[in-house]
């Protein structure tokens, strides 16, 4: 089995995981997927074990492998974690940046707002995934970017909700997220590292609350009295 087949695979399974093709909590049929990858079932579990020891994968002795979760726990802990991460993750991107990570981070942005122009949904949310990635990177803390790995994988998920707008309010929203950016990349530039924690957590501010209606239970199809049946 060539390596490149197995990344191929693994580069592939990771996408489909973060744009939800493959559903939070869906199992994972080796059979299936070893004939659509062209690969024995051996390699597929090598490829599975990498993505689980990043966080995309769950395994269970004798249960197979199943696409991690968001039950509401894990996003409890994802909401109440996430601030705490990108705020500090930004401080110290302003302190240690390079100008080479500086143009990769404007690389990354031109392709996130040419995805939010085109109003693709899961274009956008991957291209955002990219772009806080590399923020992580120039960051250059090992610890603080295992803990950034493993929340862009939820949030890449749930951002499929926020880049998916219904209304005018909605898709401002997205167009401020765009803003940001640009401003990020300026703070960071100018190594301003309060006004970059300051423009994170607004950012963080915008997307909170159309992310968490992810998980929010439709309303009911009918006005409820009170009354039993």
């Amino acid at each position: 089995m060539a390596k490149n087949t197995k990344d191929k695979c693994f580069d592939d399974l990771k996408q489909r995981i973060l744009s939800t093709d493959l559903e939070p909590g869906s199992d994972l049929d080796e059979v299936r997927l070893s004939e659509y990858y062209g690969m024995s079932r051996t390699p597929l579990r090598e490829v599975f074990q990498r993505l689980a020891g990043e966080g995309y994968l769950d395994r269970t002795a004798h249960r197979g492998a199943k696409v991690a979760p968001m039950d509401l726990n894990t996003l409890r802990v994802f909401f109440q974690t996430a601030p705490m991460i990108y705020a500090n993750i930004s401080r110290m991107a302003a302190e240690n940046r390079t100008d080479r990570q500086i143009q990769d981070l404007q690389a990354a942005q031109d392709v996130f707002a040419e995805a939010v122009d085109r109003g693709d949904t899961s274009a956008s949310a991957l291209a955002n995934h990219q772009f806080h990635y590399r923020i992580g990177l120039m960051a250059q803390n090992s610890y603080l970017m295992a803990c950034l790995e493993r929340l862009l994988i939820d949030h890449t998920r749930l951002s499929q909700t926020f880049y998916r707008p219904n209304t005018q309010d909605q898709q401002d929203r997205i167009q401020s997220a765009v803003r940001h950016h640009v401003d990020l990349i300026e703070a960071f530039q100018n190594r301003d590292a309060e006004g970059a924690v300051a423009i994170t957590l607004e950012h963080w501010d915008l997307s909170r609350n159309r992310m968490e209606q992810f998980v929010r239970p439709d309303p009911l199809p009918i006005e409820y009295t009170g009354e039993t049946l």
